[in-house]
């Protein structure tokens, strides 16, 4: 979706005037942002692109990162595509072991019922490392992205007649 869509769609659940008498802009302007900016075009860069613009000259994302706190959420880049091949096998293994090292860095940091910054920000790495990669792994099954498993032949099933339970 392009930003010019994301907010005409807030016309959606609330009229223009109301928009824009909240966020103190004209309703010609609010009506701008919502068009499409270019050759033959009538739309004006809309804070969404600007936000593109300064978040492609913050270090790590703190543009993304500060925007996804101010709507209680965290910014959680996706992998580098479907580039990266994922195992079946090792992958939900890899999975496994990065949910336990979290597990084990909670585990570990609340044996005295605290927990400091330092601690809260190891779990938090953790935690986005986890999310991260389970994302990739997601998006391959997503893709199909196991044709290097796809060659081995599914198991067969066993002989009629006989009472696998």
């Amino acid at each position: 979706m392009k930003s010019h869509q994301v907010v005409k769609a807030c016309f959606e659940d609330q009229s223009p005037k109301q928009i824009a008498e909240e966020i103190g802009v004209s309703v010609s302007l609010l009506y701008k942002w919502s068009q499409p900016v270019g050759d033959n075009q009538s739309g004006a860069v809309n804070p969404l692109d600007r936000t593109v613009q300064l978040n492609s000259v913050a270090p790590d994302n703190d543009v993304l990162h500060w925007l996804c706190q101010q709507a209680d959420g965290v910014f959680i880049r996706d992998p580098a595509g479907s580039a990266q091949a994922y195992r079946y096998m090792p992958a939900t293994n890899e999975i496994v072991r990065q949910f336990a090292a979290m597990l084990s860095e909670i585990t570990q940091a609340a044996l005295d019922n605290k927990i400091t910054d330092q601690e809260a920000t190891a779990i938090r790495q953790l935690w986005d490392r986890l999310k991260a990669y389970t994302e990739g792994f997601v998006t391959a099954c997503e893709e199909g992205n196991f044709a290097q498993i796809r060659g081995v032949p599914p198991p067969e099933p066993p002989p009629s007649g006989l009472d696998c339970r």
